[in-house]
C-alpha cells in the first residue's frame, strides 16, 4: 500500500508522528480483547509497524487471526484527540532490532544509563516486527 492509498490523512500522520503509546488489540475469538501498550511508528508505505517479543501472545493471537486495532490517544491536558486504525497484521522476522532501537531512542532518554541497561535487556529477546496494513481509520470528532 502507498502513503497516497492509506487511509490515514496528513492530520493523522502528524498526530502519529508523536512519541505516543498505542493500544494494540488482537481478534482473540472467544476471548475478551485484551489491549496492550505499545511503542509504533508510520512506515513511508503508510502502514503502522511495532516490535515484539517473539513467543507474546499478541504474536499467537495474529498468527491465528491477522485482525488487529490500535488506538492512540493524545495525553492528559491536551484536547481530547484519539485514531483507532484497523486492518490486518503481518509479521517479519526481518528489522525488529532496528526497530526496536528507533523507537527507545523516540520514546527513552538513552543518554540515562537505567533506560540504556533496559534496551540491552530487551533485545536479548527474539523479536518480530508486527505490521498494520489500515483499512479502516476513525477518529475524535473534536
Amino acid at each position: 500500500m502507498s502513503a497516497d492509498a492509506s487511509p490515514l490523512t496528513a492530520a493523522d500522520l502528524d498526530f502519529l508522528d508523536r512519541p505516543l503509546h498505542g493500544f494494540l488489540t488482537t481478534a482473540a475469538g472467544p476471548t475478551p480483547p485484551q489491549p496492550r501498550p505499545v511503542w509504533f511508528e508510520v512506515t513511508d508505505a503508510g502502514t503502522l509497524q511495532l516490535f515484539t517479543a517473539a513467543d507474546a501472545a499478541k504474536v499467537t493471537r495474529t498468527r491465528r487471526d491477522p485482525r488487529v486495532s490500535l488506538v492512540v490517544a493524545a495525553p492528559v491536558g491536551e484536547p481530547e484527540r484519539w485514531i483507532s486504525v484497523a486492518g490486518p497484521a503481518t509479521l517479519a522476522s526481518d528489522g525488529a532490532i532496528e526497530l526496536a532501537n528507533r523507537l527507545a531512542a523516540r520514546y527513552w532518554d538513552l543518554d540515562d544509563p537505567v533506560r540504556v541497561r533496559d534496551l540491552d535487556a530487551m533485545l536479548t529477546l527474539d523479536h518480530l516486527r508486527l505490521v498494520i496494513h489500515p483499512e479502516t481509520v476513525q477518529r475524535s470528532p473534536y
